[in-house]
């Protein structure tokens, strides 16, 4: 073979390895450290709009370790107010992103649309909306969890959001509110004759083995959250909202406008900071 043959394959192979290491750094990065996310819904709408595409900061509350139940350590803890991204507990092959309203152990009522956290009024988040008509306390809907209530998307609670170690009482009243949590960690559970069972044992209460979370969206009236699907596991959530790198309005045409501007892209979103 000749030396020129012997460099270029030399090359090539140089190529490659680059090629390999470049793949393996992304793929890292994109599993424990920051990864993209476009919002498909206006459900945080004035602050995230349908269309904004986003890095999400999987590191600060410890990225999971794939096909694991494992975290690797975190910075902090979720707090209220974070806009969170998390899988979905109803269909976990689905990543939803609301904010953070309550933290384990929190009450959560809402009064006229005004959330209470442990008794004080929260501050609704700056560009939060409501687009709908009021609903009257009393008036149930039958969509919002816990089944069997009579809450509605403005009056709501008060609830009590699960703790790790929190031993809850369990009876007809309370079923509804921890049926799902309890078989999602692991346990066949239902109710018979007013008294609730728990693998085939009839138990009076149960001692909560995660912490949970409450979320809802900023677009209060357009928004499928904890009030309708309840409590968010903590193993679920995936990272924090960071920023927009990229926004395009999926309602318009890619086609350019008269001034020659492609009149889909939200220019003025890019590099916008989540808050």
């Amino acid at each position: 073979m000749s030396n020129k043959g012997s460099k270029e394959s030399g090359k090539s192979r140089e190529w490659f390895e680059a090629l390999v290491i470049a793949a393996l750094v992304a793929t890292v990065l994109r599993l424990f450290v920051v990864e993209s996310y476009r919002i498909p819904t206006g459900s945080m709408e004035r602050t995230l709009l349908a269309g904004d595409f986003l890095f999400v900061n999987k590191y600060v509350y410890g990225p999971k370790v794939p096909f694991t139940g494992i975290r690797l350590p975190k910075i902090h803890d979720v707090q209220r107010g974070d806009i969170i991204v998390f899988k979905f507990p109803k269909d976990r092959s689905l990543n939803y992103i609301k904010r953070c309203v309550a933290l384990p152990g929190d009450q959560l009522e809402i009064r006229k649309r005004q959330l209470f956290i442990n008794g004080e009024a929260a501050r609704l988040p700056k560009d939060a909306q409501f687009i709908g008509g009021e609903m009257p306390a009393g008036v149930p809907d039958y969509q919002i969890f816990p089944s069997l209530s009579d809450f509605n998307k403005d009056n709501y609670g008060p609830v009590m959001v699960p703790r790790k170690g929190d031993v809850v009482k369990l009876n007809a009243a309370t079923f509804p509110l921890y049926r799902d949590l309890i078989a999602d960690e692991g346990h066949e559970v239902g109710m018979l004759g007013g008294r609730v069972y728990i693998d085939g044992m009839s138990q009076a209460t149960y001692t909560v083995g995660r912490n949970y979370y409450f979320a809802m969206g900023d677009n209060r009236d357009n928004s499928l959250d904890s009030r309708y699907w309840g409590f968010l596991p903590e193993s679920d959530v995936v990272g924090q909202a960071l920023m927009v790198y990229w926004s395009w309005d999926p309602d318009l045409s890619l086609l350019t406008d008269p001034v020659g501007k492609i009149a889909s892209i939200r220019w003025g979103r890019t590099g916008l900071v989540v808050h």
